[in-house]
């Protein structure tokens, strides 16, 4: 009898070695502290919005969550990291659209971000908006239209970087307004920034907390946001689609993920408690206050998001042959 418990003990602790843990609630929160991973360096909305949700995630369970930036090749190395990471529920990353969807169809990148990530909340998005130098000489979007199309491939747009969310929407309104801007990758928004207001390029599709201050001060032209309704800190400014072509969208946005192969328990608890962050009036204050709407959501929802931005980005890459520089 000894002898047959003896066997099936064994035989128990040798399968439970080969299969993951089996992870409840009451494995919530973790008991090591929190690693929160963002693509980018320090300084900048990205990171900015990870600290200010991460302290508010700490003070709510109990535990330590460290912003941990891995920045590097457009944010792809951070989602790398991640999707290799500790499955106990001790590590997410503040996901951005080009990594989890652009990337994938212009590069060959380490991890698959439908199966190597897992979805948990969205986090937050924000429009970008399209400036122009002064000298270049137009107000409105519809004569840099005309302009483009009298001058083919003679003016130019910056963006963050070859797959970066400000590059795709510079190649959804080429496509859209039957143009060809020619596309002027950067390393960061501060370099492209650099150049729009050194006349070296004629116009760039920048976060609106990097182009504002710029345009108050009468240095830039802004000629539309990208989002679908004029957000609330850019009232005088149209969108793409009320200048003209209805229906274009080109949002920044940020999401939380985790390593893929971390339990739905774990999962399902990290959702609940990001969806209270985000919902919470002192945090949403302070973030629309850099610029950046808070964007809740079930896990199902962010998945779905997921495949719908993948499947629209993938297109336009397809259709503009846009390859990796």
């Amino acid at each position: 009898m000894h002898k047959r418990l003896f066997i099936a003990a064994a035989a128990s602790t040798a399968w439970a070695a080969l299969v993951p843990f089996a992870a409840t609630a009451q494995d919530f929160p973790p008991k090591k502290p929190v690693t929160l991973v963002v693509g980018f360096a320090a300084g900048g909305a990205a990171d900015a919005a990870a600290r200010l949700i991460a302290k508010k995630l700490g003070d709510n369970i109990g535990q330590t969550v460290i912003v941990d930036n891995k920045g590097g090749a457009g944010g792809n190395i951070a989602h790398q990291f991640v999707a290799g990471g500790p499955v106990d529920g001790s590590m997410l990353l503040f996901g951005s659209i080009g990594p989890l969807t652009i990337a994938p169809h212009i590069m060959k990148v380490a991890y698959d971000p439908f199966k190597d990530l897992a979805p948990v909340s969205g986090g937050v998005n924000f429009p970008n908006v399209l400036v122009v130098h002064k000298a270049l000489g137009v107000k409105t979007l519809a004569e840099f239209v005309e302009l483009s199309k009298k001058k083919p491939g003679s003016v130019d747009f910056a963006s963050t970087g070859p797959g970066s969310a400000s590059h795709l929407a510079g190649e959804l309104f080429n496509q859209r307004a039957g143009i060809d801007m020619v596309h002027v990758p950067y390393k960061g928004g501060a370099p492209a920034l650099q150049d729009i207001l050194g006349e070296r390029v004629a116009s760039y599709f920048s976060a609106p907390p990097t182009a504002m201050p710029q345009v108050e001060a009468g240095n830039l032209v802004p000629l539309a946001t990208t989002g679908p309704v004029r957000p609330a800190y850019l009232p005088g400014i149209p969108t793409v689609a009320e200048a003209g072509y209805p229906g274009f969208e080109a949002l920044n946005w940020y999401a939380f993920v985790a390593p893929g192969k971390t339990p739905a328990p774990l999962l399902d608890r990290w959702n609940v408690e990001i969806v209270k962050v985000l919902n919470d009036p002192g945090v949403k204050d302070a973030l629309e206050k850099h610029g950046l709407t808070p964007q809740p959501t079930t896990r199902p929802e962010l998945a779905a998001f997921m495949r719908k931005e993948s499947d629209k980005w993938g297109k336009v890459v397809r259709e503009r042959k846009i390859t990796a520089q």
